[in-house]
């Protein structure tokens, strides 16, 4: 991997002294197809909470051209899940200033459509915003939400003492028998959620039915962004959905003495989701008649145990495949399906990747901030020390040591346009 790089990107970056001072053309959309993309984050890279970060719109002023089309492909490759891919394609483009299509997000449940053996079975949904409309969009025909969980079986739900029943309620009947569990994204009221899990998991989808013994392995659990911590307006990062993972995981281990298994980890980092958006990103160059492959990515990212972590592995899985060590990079993609499960697009087996490398971006514009009197030389960059990305996730910190560090998505950018000779 290459040595990681703490660049201050100046505007004058790129600029080159040409014929008369003018700067020299390094290369244009109009000379030949592009053979890089990028995969942006969204919180903490383009924007903070509802307020753009002021870079991202330099920075997309410079992806696209006089028309608003961008010159090379773009994925947006986000974590948040509380949310439609057209909502949040209509916010990136208020935010940017140009038009982003749904087909350009990734949310980190959108590669969810991928694993249809669980998309016929009767599926616990939890998260907050539309799950329900996000479940059926991903092809999931059955679902309960929590909220329906809670009105079929109100005494399950005794933490907050205004809300238990009154009187007793009579037995339920005729509710379906539940067969996984879909964790979208952090909750609302993280007891109810953590209770009526816990319940489902232990009754084996049957939370009315006195507990006989406890059934493991337990019912398939699909679980969506990892991330411990996230970027808003406030000064300080907020609790993540890997933060509420983290408490189911140590209620289940403390409740049954085992370990709670996962069928599926979605979002970043598992390289499932960089799998995906390579696709996505194949897909765009083809729709613009772009003929020469993208052999090049760079992903954009503010948090360095998902984005750069998960760029990096990525970085890995490619450099494995080309060496035609198709075993080896396979294991370096922890616990993100198990040897059961259906084969998300053929990934494995038939999809056969043309992108050489993924290069990760730090900005300093979300989780990851340093001093601007910060050194320069890369051995003597600190890293944080603490692990925060998920327990199935082994930590290797070579893997959180990002590529390039810059100060915004819009020197990022630059940096990437000058790697590729590209004005």
């Amino acid at each position: 991997m290459a040595l990681r790089r703490c660049l201050r990107a100046g505007p004058g970056l790129l600029r080159a002294a040409g014929p008369r001072g003018l700067p020299a053309c390094r290369g244009c959309a109009g000379d030949r197809p592009p053979a890089f993309g990028f995969l942006f984050d969204v919180d903490g890279v383009l924007v903070r909470g509802s307020q753009a970060v002021p870079a991202a719109q330099r920075a997309f002023r410079k992806l696209s051209d006089g028309g608003g089309r961008l010159r090379v492909p773009v994925v947006f490759l986000t974590n948040a899940g509380n949310c439609l891919r057209s909502a949040k394609a209509r916010e990136l483009s208020q935010a940017l200033g140009l038009q982003v299509s749904p087909e350009q997000v990734i949310l980190s449940h959108s590669p969810l459509r991928l694993f249809s053996q669980f998309h016929h079975r009767c599926m616990l949904v939890a998260g907050q915003g539309p799950v329900e409309e996000n479940a059926q969009n991903l092809g999931f025909k059955h679902v309960v939400t929590i909220e329906a969980l809670r009105k079929a079986y109100p005494l399950l739900d005794m933490v907050d003492q205004s809300r238990r029943p009154k009187e007793l309620p009579p037995p339920t009947t005729g509710f379906p028998t539940i067969e996984g569990v879909v964790l979208f994204g952090e909750p609302v009221r993280w007891e109810t959620s953590l209770q009526l899990i816990i319940d489902v998991l232990l009754s084996n989808g049957n939370p009315g039915a006195e507990l006989q013994e406890i059934p493991y392995p337990h019912l398939p659990i699909l679980a969506c962004n990892m991330d411990l911590l996230w970027m808003a307006e406030a000064k300080m990062p907020r609790f993540g959905h890997g933060t509420f993972l983290l408490c189911l995981e140590t209620i289940y281990k403390k409740v049954t003495g085992r370990e709670l298994k996962y069928e599926a980890l979605i979002g970043k980092p598992s390289t499932v989701t960089y799998l995906y958006a390579e696709y996505l990103i194949r897909e765009q160059a083809e729709k613009r008649g772009w003929k020469s492959p993208i052999r090049r990515l760079y992903a954009v990212g503010d948090n360095p145990m998902s984005d750069i972590y998960g760029a990096n592995l990525y970085n890995n899985y490619l450099e494995a495949a080309q060496q035609n060590q198709v075993q080896a990079a396979m294991k370096m993609i922890p616990q993100e399906t198990s040897p059961q499960s259906e084969d998300p697009l053929n990934l494995r087996k038939d999809y056969k990747s043309l992108v050489q490398s993924c290069k990760s971006i730090l900005v300093c514009t979300g989780v990851y901030q340093h001093n601007e009197d910060s050194p320069k030389k890369p051995e003597e960059c600190s890293t944080e020390a603490v692990f925060h990305g998920h327990r199935d996730f082994c930590f290797d910190p070579r893997l959180v040591e990002a590529s390039y560090i810059v100060q915004d998505v819009n020197d990022a950018v630059e940096l990437a346009f000058k790697k590729e000779n590209w004005s």
